[in-house]
């Protein structure tokens, strides 16, 4: 059976086809079936942004039930929070019939095992950036952004994505890709030799070796309104990289 994983949607309501795009890959693996597909890892920014489990709107209605209706015909689904949709919570997983990874999750397939990342840490050369990230992921900050009202969060993340916007034309390419040090670093510490993450949307797969041992590392790319990227994985063989049009 297959595992399938796949990151940087950003989806939201004003880009339909990208949507539909998703829809239809959920359609084709509900319809090959369990016996086919084993699983679906979504590895964050799943969403343009999320703004708290308690927002509905019609596109998020419709992607919990048809994720739903795929957990249910016995395909495992998980999500890993990007830094779009951190504060996707656990309410949201359950109501998708999802499973809530935690960044850095080790998973196995067959004999081989991968460390599977959103990617946003592996940028340390954007300090800017990760000092912002480490005030979003606290705690107390989410707790209090949450008990806010809807329209103010509505507001933070319209003024939060303009300022992005602005800070990213501005910095060098190089700095907003990952850190080979910091790549080394948390693969020693999980002990694998494979690296599956997105954020970056340069997909690729790197090879290099790294104290005599051949080390891997799979890079998703990100979804527009014709096309997508995956990795298909099955047992005995090695992962595959490709990008599909819909």
């Amino acid at each position: 059976m297959a595992h399938y994983f796949i990151s940087d949607l950003h989806l939201e309501a004003r880009h339909p086809k990208m949507a539909e795009g998703f829809f239809g890959l959920l359609k084709s693996l509900k319809e090959a079936g369990a016996q086919a597909t084993e699983s679906l890892y979504i590895l964050g920014d799943f969403f343009e942004t999320w703004l708290g489990d308690d927002y509905q709107d019609e596109l998020s209605e419709r992607i919990k039930h048809s994720l739903k209706q795929l957990s249910d015909s016995g395909i495992a689904v998980y999500f890993m929070h990007g830094n779009r949709d951190f504060l996707m919570g656990e309410q949201f997983a359950k109501e998708c019939g999802a499973i809530l990874l935690d960044e850095g999750t080790v998973i196995t397939i067959g004999d081989d095992t991968a460390l599977l990342m959103h990617g946003d840490s592996l940028c340390t050369r954007d300090v800017e950036y990760m000092k912002v990230r480490q005030m979003l992921r606290n705690p107390l900050w989410k707790a209090d952004f949450l008990s806010k009202p809807m329209e103010a969060r509505v507001a933070f993340a319209a003024h939060a994505r303009a300022e992005s916007q602005s800070s990213q034309q501005m910095k060098a390419n190089d700095i907003m890709d990952v850190t080979q040090d910091e790549v080394d670093n948390v693969m020693t510490n999980a002990g694998v030799s494979r690296l599956i993450h997105g954020h970056t949307h340069r997909p690729n797969t790197h090879l290099w070796e790294f104290n005599g041992e051949q080390r891997e590392r799979i890079v998703l790319g990100d979804w527009d309104d014709t096309q997508g990227w995956m990795i298909r994985w099955e047992k005995d063989s090695a992962p595959q990289l490709s990008k599909f049009s819909f």
